[in-house]
């Protein structure tokens, strides 16, 4: 409808007020018409930019999923050497002040620990074999008549020349005939005494305790399955099924108890723990399927001189099962981001650290996944080079005390952290919060506090690595044996993951701990019986 020209209008003031209101009404009908186009159009933009945000995330996955199949599983960046020699991408105008700053920083460090770790190269070659392997001498001579000289004499031994060839005396398997003897007093007739037998972790089990810590080792500390010791042990002639040797490490596992208590009472004694947990598998479990998972968690003591690392099995990964394991414990605890620990953080007495390793790993996902930036440095790459900067000064004092630590990062960490926060600030103001690298400095954001109290005392970490050294093992023989068969199973792993892990944090060979503790441990009626078994106190026995 045309609105029409001042002369047609018409002159009757009614005809005029009735034009003036259907043009009002035609009006109003159009601007409702756009507004809805417009909230179409507005939903539809939303639903594209979901879509579109689906399709980013999905195509980092992708990436990911190639690095991790068929990439490089080092986190080291072959970019980081320089990646400040042009400004960021985004323009930001304090990049190119902080790049010279940190890779200033970054190389000092780096020279202060080459310096601190380099030592003489030894010549290149063959090392010499182990001067503590017992050594079988085989002469070599001449023939009699090579003995003897041209010119008639007889040939003078004037020395030898010697080599060395290392060689291997498979298992050996013997029989332990306990011969008890009988004694009776022919006189009186009053009875018959015999000699006790030594106390035994089974009683009831022919396996010795030498048997038991090999089992045990073999499974716990080289990965080797039940099913293939039991292979082994048939072509030595011995029937052993694997569910005798499973049964076996479960009762171990009970014996060992009182000493896991003790190792457990000091780890809450200390003031430092790192804390962690790994997914296994058990497939018979009350109200769970085979296929479902459960999990192993892992403390370890932070700055003690004779380490402490716990495994613990439970069926869940929940906040009540951290807390069950720290009990009444105050001190700092380092963890990663796992929403469970939280509460546990906020709890009074406890000081809550985060992991850097963690926060890094991020920003790698997002170096992975980002666009080629030619000549360019990417957000991602800006903080890789910062937080390699704070491991640089870490390397640089590892062998430091604790004071001379706390000294070093105030004066060195402490500005360098200040330059990543507010290149962190910054950042977040020109970032989405979609896609890796929006959930990187979301990341380091969130968890700043925590991720940032190491430098206040030096014998606290900057990461949750010690943790997670320990959990390897571990990690290696889930892949080797896959799975418990039962909760009990599960619990015996633990216990001999703990002692077989504490023992070589302890500079303890495995074997040798757990065969002299199977063997004195039945004979302890004390807390001070225990107390002499732990590692910083044991005598080991002579094998």
């Amino acid at each position: 409808m045309k609105t029409p020209p001042a002369d047609h209008l018409p002159d009757d003031i009614v005809a005029l007020k009735q034009q003036l209101l259907a043009q009002s009404q035609l009006l109003q009908s159009q601007q409702n018409q756009l507004e809805k186009k417009e909230q179409l159009i507005h939903h539809h933009q939303v639903l594209l930019n979901k879509k579109q945000s689906r399709i980013q995330f999905l195509e980092e996955q992708i990436i990911l999923f190639k690095q991790r199949q068929f990439g490089k599983s080092s986190e080291k960046s072959d970019q980081q050497a320089e990646l400040f020699d042009e400004v960021e991408h985004e323009n930001d105008a304090s990049a190119p002040e902080i790049a010279e700053s940190i890779d200033a920083e970054v190389s000092t460090a780096e020279s202060a620990s080459d310096a601190v770790s380099s030592a003489p190269k030894k010549a290149s070659g063959r090392k010499p074999l182990p001067a503590v392997l017992p050594r079988v001498r085989i002469e070599h001579d001449l023939a009699e008549v090579d003995k003897r000289c041209e010119c008639g004499c007889v040939k003078t031994c004037i020395g030898e020349d010697t080599s060395e060839q290392l060689d291997i005396i498979p298992a050996v398997v013997q029989v332990l005939v306990h011969a008890r003897k009988k004694y009776a007093c022919k006189a009186c007739e009053n009875g018959v005494h015999i000699a006790e037998l030594p106390k035994q972790p089974l009683p009831k089990s022919n396996a010795s305790p030498g048997l038991l810590a090999h089992i045990a080792v073999a499974k716990y500390q080289d990965g080797l399955p039940l099913y293939r010791m039991e292979t082994i042990f048939k072509r030595m002639g011995i029937h052993l099924p694997r569910n005798t040797l499973a049964n076996w490490m479960i009762k171990s596992s009970e014996c060992l108890q009182p000493l896991y208590n003790l190792l457990n009472d000091q780890l809450l004694d200390s003031d430092y723990i790192h804390m962690d947990e790994t997914r296994v598998q058990v497939l018979k479990e009350p109200d769970k399927t085979a296929e479902s998972l459960s999990y192993m968690w892992v403390r370890k003591t932070g700055d003690r001189e004779h380490p402490i690392i716990l495994f613990d099995y439970a069926s869940r990964r929940r906040t009540d099962v951290a807390a069950s394991l720290l009990g009444d414990y105050q001190g700092y605890l380092q963890t990663d981001d796992y929403a469970g620990y939280h509460r546990i953080g906020q709890q009074q007495g406890i000081v809550a650290l985060a992991c850097m390793a963690h926060a890094r790993r991020k920003f790698i996902e997002a170096q992975k996944v980002s666009p080629s930036l030619k000549g360019k440095v990417s957000k991602a790459d800006m903080a890789i080079t910062m937080i390699k900067g704070l491991y640089a000064i870490e390397a640089s004092i590892k062998d430091q005390a604790a004071e001379q630590k706390y000294q070093t990062r105030q004066e060195k960490s402490q500005p360098q952290l200040n330059k990543l926060r507010a290149w962190l600030d910054k950042a977040l103001q020109q970032t989405l919060p979609k896609g890796k690298t929006g959930e990187a400095l979301a990341y380091l954001d969130k968890n700043w506090d925590k991720l940032t109290v190491y430098i206040s005392d030096g014998r606290l970490n900057i990461d949750n690595n010690p943790v997670e050294n320990a959990i390897r093992p571990f990690a290696i023989g889930r892949k080797n044996w896959l799975f418990s068969d039962s909760q009990r199973g599960a619990k015996a792993s633990a216990m001999l993951y703990s002692i077989i892990e504490t023992a070589k944090a302890n500079g303890l060979e495995p074997y040798a701990y757990l065969r002299t503790v199977l063997t004195r441990l039945p004979h302890c009626e004390t807390v001070e019986d225990i107390e002499k078994l732990l590692p910083e106190n044991i005598e080991l026995a002579v094998i």
